[in-house]
């Protein structure tokens, strides 16, 4: 029997997660609470689960927080998140704080169970919606990459990224190179054209990012 501990302040919202909970045969809430106080109050009590599944967003101490310490004081208890945030910057923060799994409140049935069960069997799981959009990022993330390196620069042009990237002006990588102050500048507009860079600092990222500078 998988017991679980449920942290959520609307209750509503927590007494719908925990029908659907006991619905299955192997699952058992044990407890609820409002805030992370709470759930560790009970804990402290002897209300010990195999995971607590919390919201984020709670009054007194947050999931995050709690979280925090329960693999402090507690970790060999696993925890989710079952929250409406699909900003990865908090699906990162629960992640590095301790956290076991990650999943948005639209989540199925189906897919709870299985978050609960992969969790139990000691994996990290984050949930299907997220997951996608974390892979399309990094899809998006890589073609990027693979067509800034695709451009073709001539030596030239690699020089004076390389004096960009060095801080030298116009006039200076001019007299570094004896050519014209015009020419250099015709090569950084080039630059900037090819690479699709807004401005120097975007070009030293791409010359950074594809290698240039190494």
């Amino acid at each position: 029997m998988l017991k679980i501990i449920l942290a959520e302040d609307h209750i509503i919202v927590r007494n719908g997660i925990k029908m659907l909970l006991e619905s299955q045969p192997n699952v058992q809430v044990i407890s609820e609470a409002a805030n992370g106080l709470e759930v560790l109050e009970q804990i402290e009590a002897g209300i010990v689960p195999d995971i607590v599944l919390t919201d984020i967003n709670m009054p007194e101490m947050d999931g995050i927080n709690l979280i925090r310490e329960l693999k402090l004081k507690h970790p060999q208890i696993k925890t989710i998140v079952l929250s409406m945030l699909d900003n990865e910057k908090y699906v990162a923060q629960a992640f590095n704080e301790g956290s076991n799994g990650y999943l948005l409140k639209n989540v199925n049935e189906d897919e709870m169970v299985f978050a609960l069960k992969t969790v139990s069997a000691g994996t990290k799981y984050l949930c299907a919606e997220l997951t996608q959009k974390v892979l399309d990022r990094y899809i998006q993330t890589l073609q990027s990459e693979q067509n800034n390196q695709q451009i073709d620069l001539s030596m030239r042009e690699i020089e004076v990224l390389h004096l960009v990237a060095e801080g030298f002006t116009n006039q200076e990588m001019a007299d570094k190179l004896f050519l014209s102050k015009r020419t250099i500048e015709g090569h950084r507009q080039t630059l900037i054209d090819k690479t699709g860079s807004k401005n120097t600092a975007a070009l030293i990222r791409f010359a950074v990012v594809n290698g240039y500078l190494n």
